[in-house]
């Protein structure tokens, strides 16, 4: 996990981070083929309330439509578990993942103004917002 981690973020987890996630307050789904993990996703359920902590695919395998499966998965199961709404943040600047969010029905509900660091390319201020985004399911 923690290869596929660095590989797709430029800000990625720590070792500890990513193993602190292993436990009764979290579900890891991932993606493997060949014996090779290719993305996974850390969800957090907390009775109704579900926050999508983390979602990555390798770079290598981005692309394919795997992002799509794993976050349809992670809604499934959320969903299989009670939960009513599922919360995530992600950058600004991630342009894929937030289509990929708007598409499967994800809408934006606020903003962390300055929130993640990134590349001066970015930002002259080397910070960007956090776009808070909520699904709920429709009864």
């Amino acid at each position: 996990m923690y290869a596929v981690e660095s590989q797709a973020h430029t800000h990625p987890w720590s070792l500890v981070s990513l193993e602190g996630c292993f436990g009764h307050l979290y579900r890891v789904l991932g993606i493997h083929q060949h014996n090779k993990l290719l993305g996974f996703a850390i969800v957090q359920q907390i009775v109704d309330e579900a926050t999508l902590l983390d979602i990555c695919v390798s770079p290598t395998s981005q692309g394919q439509g795997l992002g799509k499966k794993l976050l349809l998965q992670v809604l499934a199961e959320a969903k299989a578990c009670d939960a009513v709404v599922m919360m995530l943040e992600v950058r600004e600047s991630n342009i894929a993942a937030k289509s990929l969010y708007e598409a499967l029905g994800f809408v934006e509900s606020g903003r962390r103004k300055n929130y993640y660091p990134c590349e001066l390319s970015v930002s002259a201020a080397g910070k960007e917002d956090a776009i808070l985004m909520d699904y709920c399911w429709q009864d």
